[in-house]
């Protein structure tokens, strides 16, 4: 007689089953490696978007210099780059000196204020469980963890800044080199369409950077003028602090708020209030006058929108996508617009 074979397959020797779980560990390896280039992949998108905004602020001044002298386009470029990086190195020549000071004196400042608010703190009940929990290694560890997360660069910091540098300048001597390059890639019939997209592109970023700088340096005067006002020490470099950092949108404005307060703290509370109230009443006219101006010129953008974009390209890249966020969402929704509602539109009405 012959014996049937009565023994089954188990996992363990399963052809079958021993693919499927090769294939699901091949599937995760990938998902993770395409996460993982995708995080280096923003990071570097990053560095030539900011790139990009230089070069944008670079070819807009040459321009400029060209419709008013009639010179050739190539010689307002030089110009333009030579001059901003010149003026760039005379402010900090001019006010260097004073700013060091300044920035000296904020250093050795903060640590005394910051001991004389733990000190009133103390005090009282509440203000002694907020010391307590702030002070905690769990806390620390926190607030490191999260500061290396936010100062994290590609390259580092002055990698980041020479590579941005070097990008913008090369944007701005030959931007159709790089722009039909692009286009080049793209299939005949979409070139047409991807021009129109690289141009409202250009214009849309190049609108949003003629608003913030001119934000910015309002916030700079202004923050200037009342510090200088109250009497305030350090007025100069928490003025500059103030309009860099405005750079940022809703997190700017608290940020620069932080080191004012706790140097006015040191002169006493009503001055600290007044510096407050100053960085508050500066805030509510750039967000509902400058801003309001600004956003005539711009596609329509939900202040909720872009503060998502914020917190999850700063929980995903650090610094550079907080700072990076609001021209992230011009592209994405200028994308969106023409690649996708105005396509459907065409064929709903078709």
């Amino acid at each position: 007689m012959i014996e049937k074979n009565t023994q089954q397959d188990t996992p363990d020797n399963n052809p079958s089953f021993q693919k499927k779980v090769w294939i699901t560990v091949g599937i995760v390896s990938f998902v993770l490696l395409s996460l993982l280039m995708l995080k280096t992949t923003i990071n570097v998108f990053l560095l030539i978007l900011a790139g990009t905004l230089i070069a944008i602020f670079f070819r807009g001044i040459s321009n400029f210099i060209e419709r008013k002298t009639g010179w050739k386009e190539m010689v307002c470029v030089v110009i333009s780059i030579l001059g901003t990086l010149l003026i760039v190195a005379g402010l900090f020549y001019l006010i260097g000196a004073k700013v060091q000071t300044q920035i000296g004196d904020l250093m050795e400042t903060l640590p005394k204020t910051i001991e004389n608010v733990k000190h009133q703190m103390n005090n009282s009940t509440v203000g002694h469980e907020v010391i307590d929990s702030a002070s905690s290694d769990d806390a620390t560890k926190k607030v490191q963890g999260f500061a290396g997360k936010f100062f994290q660069s590609t390259f580092g910091i002055f990698g980041d800044v020479y590579v941005i540098l070097f990008i913008a300048i090369f944007f701005s001597i030959a931007p159709l080199t790089y722009t039909e390059g692009i286009i080049q890639l793209i299939p005949k019939r979409g070139q047409e369409k991807a021009r129109t997209i690289m141009d409202k592109l250009n214009k849309q970023l190049r609108n949003w950077l003629k608003g913030k700088l001119f934000s910015m340096f309002v916030v700079f005067i202004l923050t200037a003028i009342g510090l200088a006002a109250i009497g305030m020490p350090l007025w100069l470099v928490l003025a500059l602090l103030a309009g860099l950092i405005s750079f940022i949108p809703n997190f700017g404005p608290i940020i620069a708020l932080i080191p004012a307060v706790l140097v006015a703290l040191l002169q006493s509370p009503e001055t600290a209030l007044l510096v407050a109230g100053l960085y508050t009443l500066i805030q509510f006219v750039e967000s509902n006058f400058i801003t309001t101006l600004v956003q005539q010129k711009l596609i329509n953008m939900p202040p909720a929108l872009i503060i998502i974009a914020q917190l999850l390209m700063g929980a995903l890249t650090g610094g550079w996508g907080l700072i990076l966020a609001t021209p992230v969402t011009v592209i994405v929704i200028v994308l969106v617009q023409e690649l996708y509602l105005d396509n459907r539109e065409t064929n709903n009405t078709n």
